[in-house]
């Protein structure tokens, strides 16, 4: 396999954390990291900045059920901090604010194992006022206060870091100035690319600035807002959206909600399309498929609206008297409303998270999609890839940029439970050799997105985002240089070791140099 030159220097993936029962958007990152790694032959360091205790029990446990390939590696912000000293600084605390809580004096208390890993102090809401950090050897680390201004109230903050002896070295009144001098320090000035998944950090990342690193932001899901809503876009999304030049590069999944943002906020050449990567396709026996089995993967939430695929299958099972089973994969705060519904035991079941549930889908006849928005669901990808049919709805984004309905897979319009049922019962009832058919169609759908095709999508828009931001420091060609920029890289970019100034003064003399 010919190897695929991504920019040099380190990788970095952006999130917040990596939850127990984590859902799509953290699956494609490690997907894509993964396929980074395989394809392309770099490391990437996937970063957190929440306050998880047991990170290096999640990374040992994800390696051990292959959801964590060779390569990609979690690094936790204040796991790091423990082991690593954080050159540079000041120390400018005023030192009334800097009160270590005392063991009777927490609300909460994070373990590892028997060692303490944070204390904090909460308000009568649960908010924390206060929470500090230790080492494995119970030093001080970092000490964070929510309440200067005057204690038991939020206002003012107050983030001092100690040395390992517990004495403070370092301080700031803002937790982003630390995250940056934490950034500094992983990139020790030399090159970087960071991609950010999270629209949780995507805010914190507009503020990150460096000539040596390219920072590129990944929508995940729809940017939409509810139309009930003023704004287009919704608010979780906005600050980043509104924003995009702040970002070298800005992608989304799907070639129409990249149209349907730029409707919103404008042509940008740094808007670009690059689908998730379809996983590699796992070593395993051939398993007997059955035509009667239908699985869900999914977190369990409002948004996903598993409800709806809970109620069509237990319809077509009573009402139009097909026998048809389905399989749950997922967890979260609905699960007690959904076993509710469930009125046939036999029929439904709920499995919980598996962080390996795609494994069922070569087994499985078909996979419900019932959410309210999608960026690009991978599920349907992976489903497709497995010859497992996918019956979606048809919604914003995703479903019909990959299914041809009655072809490939259904699409039943949003919120048509008695749609979906129906899907289910057409299935069944079709012949086996159209059935067939349509398997074979769905895994050459699949075969579009592998890893390599969409590593080359991301190797191609990355070094295009180098040649935009050395045109825009340097200007030595201005238009010239500009218009190079829009081009398709020459191959010698393609090479590792050529350098972006090469590549866009041979793209500007196709133009005439220009001042």
């Amino acid at each position: 396999m010919t190897r695929i030159a991504l920019p040099d220097g380190r990788h970095f993936a952006v999130t917040w954390s990596i939850p127990d029962a984590f859902g799509g958007m953290t699956d494609a990152m490690l997907r894509r990291s993964a396929a980074f790694h395989r394809v392309a032959g770099v490391d990437v360091d996937v970063l957190t900045f929440d306050l998880r205790p047991d990170t290096p029990e999640l990374e040992r446990d994800l390696r051990k059920h292959g959801v964590l390939a060779p390569g990609v590696r979690i690094v936790n912000l204040y796991d790091w901090l423990r082991s690593h000293p954080l050159p540079g600084g000041s120390l400018r605390h005023d030192p009334q604010t800097f009160t270590p809580l005392t063991a009777d004096e927490a609300d909460e208390t994070r373990l590892r194992g028997d060692i303490v890993m944070s204390r904090s102090r909460l308000d009568a809401q649960g908010n924390a006022l206060q929470t500090d950090h230790y080492r494995d050897d119970g030093t001080l680390l970092l000490s964070d206060r929510h309440d200067t201004r005057e204690r038991g109230v939020i206002g003012g903050r107050s983030v001092v870091l100690c040395d390992g002896d517990g004495r403070p070295v370092r301080s700031w009144r803002r937790l982003w100035t630390m995250y940056r001098a934490w950034l500094d320090a992983l990139t020790a000035g030399g090159p970087a690319t960071m991609i950010v998944d999270s629209k949780t950090m995507a805010p914190f990342m507009l503020t990150y600035r460096r000539a040596h690193v390219m920072t590129a932001h990944l929508v995940h899901a729809s940017h939409r807002s509810a139309p009930s809503e003023a704004h287009p876009i919704r608010s979780s999304r906005r600050e980043a959206l509104e924003q995009l030049d702040d970002f070298d590069l800005v992608a989304v999944l799907s070639r129409r909600q990249r149209d349907d943002l730029e409707r919103i906020v404008g042509r940008r050449d740094h808007l670009v399309v690059i689908p998730n990567p379809r996983p590699l396709p796992s070593p395993s026996e051939s398993v007997p498929r059955d035509p009667a089995r239908g699985v869900v993967l999914a977190a369990l939430t409002r948004r996903k609206r598993v409800s709806h695929a809970i109620a069509a299958v237990q319809a077509a099972d009573a009402h139009a008297g097909v026998d048809v089973h389905l399989d749950v994969y997922g967890d979260g705060e609905s699960r007690p409303a959904l076993e509710q519904r469930i009125t046939a035991p036999a029929t439904i079941e709920l499995h919980g998270f598996d962080p390996d549930a795609r494994r069922h889908l070569p087994a499985a006849s078909f996979l419900l999609l019932t959410s309210h928005s999608e960026g690009f669901p991978l599920v349907l990808v992976e489903a497709m890839a497995a010859g497992c049919l996918p019956i979606a709805y048809d919604i914003p984004y995703g479903p019909a940029d990959l299914i041809r309905d009655g072809r490939n897979g259904f699409l039943v319009p949003p919120g048509d439970v008695d749609g979906l049922a129906d899907a289910i019962v057409r299935l069944q009832r079709m012949s086996p050799r159209r059935v067939a058919r349509m398997r074979a169609a769905a895994v050459r759908t699949a075969s579009r997105f592998d890893e390599v095709r969409v590593t080359g999508i991301w190797a191609r828009e990355l070094h295009h985002a180098e040649v935009r931001r050395e045109v825009r420091r340097t200007g030595r060609f201005g238009r010239a240089r500009a218009a190079a920029a829009r081009l398709p890289l020459p191959r010698p970019v393609r090479k590792a070791g050529v350098s972006v100034v090469s590549a866009i003064d041979r793209m500007a003399r196709g133009f005439g140099r220009v001042g």
